[in-house]
């Protein structure tokens, strides 16, 4: 099946923004905590989370700015600078997807979807008990992407907690150990396993694929 653009603009709405979200493939299943100055908790399900670098070491994650929707998430973020990223486990991925439901401003995700806050390391922002890679980060930036009116969130890693050895010598994480979920499109939860593993690639190690 072929869509060129035209195909793609005349999809319905719905089928066009699911075929759009699942094009890519399976995304980081992750759950941003955050706090109000008041000391109201949020929890939302994020799946554009994406390494932007490793010195100091950066995340990034894609919202649409609060002038469009209320963006309880943008603005804790805003308000205190610290937020928290967790990975989804595998057995929570309905409690999940759930936070992406539009509560209150004084409902809390983490009371509606039976998640428990768990505060680490001094932080502001609550992690999220059941996960099992919890990553603590203070605002860097925030970047307009003015093509969408969405905004990138940039913050420096300050703390990682994971559970259990799930860490090789190299400093991998296993995710298959660690059951996180991976998502695709808005809706759909996967499991990951881990397929295969292979060296640093470098010119004069290629091996011979033409055989």
């Amino acid at each position: 099946m072929n869509f060129n653009k035209q195909d793609i603009a005349d999809l319905p709405k719905i089928k066009r923004l699911n075929l759009i979200n699942s094009v890519t493939g399976i995304k980081p299943g992750n759950l941003i905590g955050t706090k109000s100055n008041d000391g109201q908790s949020n929890l939302a399900v994020i799946s554009s989370v994406v390494h932007l670098g490793s010195n100091p070491p950066y995340l990034g994650f894609i919202l649409r700015p609060s002038g469009f929707v209320r963006r309880d998430t943008y603005d804790n973020i805003l308000e205190n600078k610290q937020y928290t990223i967790n990975h989804i486990p595998l057995e929570k991925t309905a409690q999940a997807h759930y936070t992406s439901a539009k509560f209150d401003q004084d409902i809390s995700e983490f009371d509606e979807c039976n998640f428990t806050e768990e505060y680490l390391n001094d932080f502001l922002a609550p992690f999220v008990a059941e996960s099992k890679v919890k990553i603590g980060l203070q605002y860097v930036e925030s970047i307009p992407i003015q093509v969408n009116n969405t905004v990138m969130i940039i913050g420096e890693i300050l703390s990682i907690d994971i559970q259990g050895e799930a860490i090789n010598k190299e400093g991998y994480l296993n995710l298959e150990i660690l059951e996180s979920a991976g998502i695709g499109g808005l809706n759909s939860y996967y499991k990951l396993i881990k397929m295969d593993e292979h060296p640093y690639a470098r010119v004069e190690d290629l091996p011979n694929f033409k055989q």
